[in-house]
């Protein structure tokens, strides 16, 4: 097989790996080991050395380099403000923790040398964000044992990959037939000129980006490029020392103030997907599984602790004196599962530290496997029977995701939000964002289509999604992308201009239109001319008859069942509600005051009314950026 086919052969089986992935949301770190497994030790379809020879380790590590880029880029420390206490013992204290157990449990236990064992020890606290988001998404946790799971897995990404970096040049060093003083000085010597080179690449990017230098549609072969050489040059003072340096980069890009940060974030998404699928199919292609069958029972006992000990008794260690109940540890303790960077870093350094002489180093690259389709698997199955067993489900109302802020869905969130169920607005345009400013809406500035939104929303807090932007396409495409995140009846959007369209467009597009036939125009020109977002409660005495007949011109919305059932208005002509169901309507603003009187002169129950208009909450000084959840930074205000 040529290397083209075999380029074109990885990047099918790993495109498809991820799309299948997406499809059943399972992690994609599965699907991708078994289709490299198949390809290669299976079916010797595809023995990358022999395709690739000498240059598969180049490649390999340029793609990792890319990977690290990408988790530093992540890795955004103005999040650290925000996060519990939880989370920063277990990043700050857990993580060298279970280094530090990691390494002595692989030399005492595992049999391996002092330097495969500090190496593999590093890799190990690695608890990727693209393995654990998934599985918490299935379990659907109560907030605070997901959102301490899902913080530890983003934050630890990089700083695991820094750990291994530094034990492998410790390794590399020591394996060196200098003095030790020699030794510990030239590995603070890389270590320095890695982080320099680093901070000045991103120092330089940066301000080439913001000085315009540099224009869009050169930004991406740039990073790139600077990327690579980042990598390369600290190389040629210390073995491996530049993927430090390009961790360092992107932790430097990813905190600051750049406006164009979002396209290098996107570009990072989309590089990344294929260096990833690329490089583990790769690694996964040359595992021997005569090796995996060979394990001595040191090696096996090793992996066990490694999941049964080292981590649960590091968070256990972490988090005393941190009020969270027993059943909460546990479950933190417990779900570790190791991911794609575990893996590539494994194969990376097993192979290095083989050339220089440390033979069961060859040992990491089937470990980490191990550990990986071990801990995935076990975690996986276990994860919702144990959030069961403690109590951890959560049960909480789901929420309504709306993308899109203008006057009608700053009512129609206030209007929600009356009813005890949670709302989130989000939109990619800051300025949009501030007419939520003084109302109690809590919101998200970013993209929502991005990788980025991904990590940091909680999709399990909601359980539909609106589309209520003033871009018809834009819509369609929100719908469509989450669609299989929702399901098809969750997903809504405003529909065409002029309220345009019919059902071929909703099949096709994906989405219901939103309160039938209800446009962007309409919708906030009915704002502007005084109508409100109100809820109505029926009941015997007053029926849905009685309400289509005294407010004739409402736009219904929705309705909401005393169970939390939440119906929306698709379909004007098929749609009814019955005793206790409570409407939410866009009715004109005198609507209110002749339905009060014909609610008086029946002496009956009267329905709950809550009216929100626009512009009526202003409170002093208040600012919904206290509540907006960071997607990105607002840009600088002169």
């Amino acid at each position: 097989m040529t290397p083209v086919l075999v380029f074109c052969l990885i990047a099918a089986l790993g495109i498809g790996a991820q799309w299948l992935a997406w499809r059943w949301k399972v992690p994609a770190i599965v699907l991708l080991l078994l289709s490299g497994v198949l390809i290669g030790p299976v079916t010797g379809v595809l023995d990358p050395r022999s395709v690739f020879g000498e240059l598969l380790e180049p490649l390999i590590a340029v793609a990792v380099a890319m990977i690290l880029f990408e988790g530093g880029l992540t890795l955004n420390l103005t999040r650290l403000k925000g996060a519990e206490l939880a989370v920063k013992r277990l990043v700050f204290f857990g993580g060298p923790l279970v280094w530090l157990l990691a390494t002595l449990s692989g030399h005492y236990i595992g049999g391996l040398t002092w330097a495969s064992a500090s190496v593999l020890g590093g890799i190990l606290i690695v608890t990727g964000p693209t393995v654990i988001i998934p599985l918490l998404r299935q379990a659907s946790l109560k907030r605070r044992p997901g959102e301490i799971l899902r913080w530890e897995a983003i934050l630890n990404d990089p700083v695991g990959a820094l750990a291994a970096v530094l034990a492998f040049e410790l390794a590399i060093v020591l394996n060196s037939s200098h003095s030790l003083s020699m030794t510990l000085g030239h590995m603070a010597l890389g270590v320095a000129v890695a982080s320099a080179v680093g901070l000045a690449t991103a120092w330089g990017l940066i301000r080439a980006i913001k000085g315009g230098h540099i224009p869009e549609f050169l930004k991406v072969p740039v990073i790139i490029f600077f990327v690579m050489a980042t990598y390369a040059l600290p190389n040629a003072l210390l073995h491996e020392s530049g993927l430090l340096a390009v961790t360092v980069m992107g932790v430097v890009i990813g905190n600051s103030s750049l406006s164009s940060l979002d396209e290098i974030r996107r570009f990072k998404e989309n590089i990344t997907v294929l260096l990833v699928s690329g490089v583990f199919i790769l690694l996964a292609a040359q595992v021997d599984l005569g090796t995996l069958a060979t394990l001595t029972t040191r090696e096996i006992l090793f992996v066990a602790v490694v999941l049964l000990l080292v981590r649960p008794l590091a968070v256990f260690i972490s988090l005393i004196k941190v009020d969270l109940p027993f059943g909460e540890k546990l479950m933190v303790g417990w779900i570790g599962p190791r991911g794609v960077v575990a893996v590539a870093i494994a194969g990376l350094f097993g192979a290095r530290l083989v050339d220089i002489g440390i033979e069961d180093a060859a040992l990491l690259s089937p470990l980490a496997f191990a550990i990986v389709a071990v801990t995935v698997l076990l975690h996986g199955f276990s994860l919702q029977p144990l959030a069961r067993r403690f109590n951890l489900q959560s049960t909480d109302t789901k929420g309504l995701l709306i993308i899109g802020a203008n006057p009608f869905t700053v009512a129609l969130a206030e209007a929600i939000q009356s009813t005890g169920r949670p709302v989130l607005i989000a939109d990619r345009n800051y300025n949009h964002l501030r007419q939520v400013r003084g109302r109690d809406i809590p919101t998200y500035y970013g993209e929502v289509l991005t990788e980025e939104a991904e990590l940091t929303l909680e999709f399990s807090r909601f359980d539909s999604m609106v589309a209520l932007t003033d871009n018809d396409d834009y819509n369609a495409l929100l719908c469509m992308h989450y669609a299989p995140e929702f399901g098809h009846h969750q997903v809504y959007r405003f529909a065409p201009g002029g309220g345009a369209g019919g059902d071929h467009l909703e099949q096709t597009l994906g989405g219901r239109f939103f309160a039938k036939e209800l446009d962007f125009e309409q919708a906030t020109n009915y704002i502007r001319e005084g109508w409100c977002v109100r809820l109505t409660r029926l009941s015997e005495s007053y029926s849905f008859e009685d309400y289509r007949r005294d407010n004739p011109h409402a736009r219904v919305i929705s309705t909401y069942s005393e169970d939390g059932e939440v119906r929306v208005m698709h379909k004007d002509e098929s749609f009814d509600a019955g005793d206790g169901e409570t409407l939410l309507a866009l009715v004109p603003d005198d609507t209110h005051r002749d339905k009060a009187e014909r609610h008086a002169r029946r002496q009956e129950q009267q329905p709950t009314d809550v009216s929100v208009d626009d512009g009526a909450h202003d409170d002093d000084d208040g600012d919904s950026r206290g509540n907006t959840t960071p997607g990105r930074k607002p840009p600088e205000q002169g």
